[in-house]
């Protein structure tokens, strides 16, 4: 069974999309495309070259028998608006991240699918790369013993002109700055490895670098639930941008993710690693990633959705990393240790 999907949004991430679900085929279809502009989304589909229906608005989508499920890839805030009427009609819908620009406003939408119910998947592509697959193999195996110490690093760089677009590092269109819009991905990555965050304690700031609305650069001291305790720096300052790393220290191990390699050193002397580098669009531009990532998470709903199962990341589940965001920013605004909501 092929999966018709209609693509929501036209901008950055849109081409990586449409790459993808071209390399996902016959699993899944690309056979529609909307946009905030008709327009816009007309010529974007001149460009693919494949034969698409150019929807007039969300309404269309959810009431045409020719779509089974949605893939929505337009800025947060016009999030609630769009999955009504999909969740309303049964569309499944695949999310690009973040699921709301608020804690509060995500939980809306994840409560609005369940209630439907329908499913709903979130975009988290890092879940896919094969070194994260294999730390979460390690980890759930058990081998590895006790999490002590985790150390989470975004050095990601973004040139003014990225935030000279209109909305973009703003509250009222993103929600926020670098932890919303890039570290997100990170987040979500590390907390499916190392489980919930009972408490932060953290400070957020706009660097000299940028004139923006929302924070360049966090820092946070972590006190997971399971007892361990942890550090995340992310930042979209840090000339010329690196590589994000996440490097977990076990009783047994130490694992380190960073580039698309997981790094394994045993404490028995012991080294191992899994993966092959990759760029992940750290530096100034920001699409420079692979979009097999995405055809991996593509691949994974259309399975989802055709075995009734739940996919990789559900919108429950990435609730875990909003609620993490949200829970730094109470805490550099109040300037103290505050928990992490539930």
């Amino acid at each position: 069974m092929t999966l018709r999907i209609a693509l929501i949004g036209t901008g950055m991430v849109a081409k990586t999309h449409v790459a993808a679900l071209r390399d996902a085929e016959p699993k899944v279809q690309l056979v529609g495309l909307m946009a905030r502009r008709a327009e816009s989304a007309k010529a974007f589909a001149a460009e693919t070259g494949g034969k698409v229906t150019v929807f007039e608005n969300v309404q269309a989508i959810a009431a045409s028998a020719d779509v089974d499920a949605a893939i929505i890839a337009t800025p947060p805030n016009a999030r609630l608006d769009l999955i009504r009427p999909l969740a309303d009609a049964g569309k499944p819908t695949l999310l690009e991240k973040p699921v709301g620009r608020t804690l509060d406003e995500a939980r809306q939408i994840v409560e609005l699918c369940e209630a439907a119910p329908v499913p709903l998947g979130i975009v988290f592509q890092h879940r896919m790369r094969e070194a994260s697959k294999k730390a979460a193999e390690l980890v759930a195996s058990g081998a590895l013993g006790a999490l002590g110490l985790a150390e989470i690093n975004v050095p990601w760089w973004r040139e003014q002109a990225y935030y000279d677009e209109p909305g973009r590092g703003t509250y009222t269109r993103d929600g926020g700055g670098v932890l919303i819009s890039q570290a997100i991905h990170t987040i979500d990555l590390a907390l499916s490895l190392t489980g919930p965050v009972a408490s932060v304690q953290a400070m957020t700031a706009t660097t000299r670098f940028h004139t923006m609305e929302s924070e360049d650069v966090a820092m946070a001291g972590l006190r997971f639930a399971n007892g361990a305790v942890g550090s995340l720096v992310a930042s979209t300052a840090s000339f010329p941008g690196g590589a994000e790393t996440i490097t977990l220290h076990f009783d047994q191990a130490s694992l380190h993710l960073g580039s698309g390699v997981l790094t394994v050193s045993w404490r028995d002397g012991r080294t191992e690693t899994f993966g092959a580098s990759a760029t992940t669009g750290g530096g100034a531009d920001p699409m420079a990633f692979t979009h097999d990532w995405h055809q991996g998470v593509i691949e994974d709903f259309a399975d989802a959705v055709a075995d009734g199962r739940p996919p990789i990341v559900t919108g429950r589940q990435a609730l875990a990393s909003h609620a993490l965001i949200d829970a730094i920013t109470r805490s550099s605004q109040a300037r103290k240790d505050v928990e992490v909501a539930s």
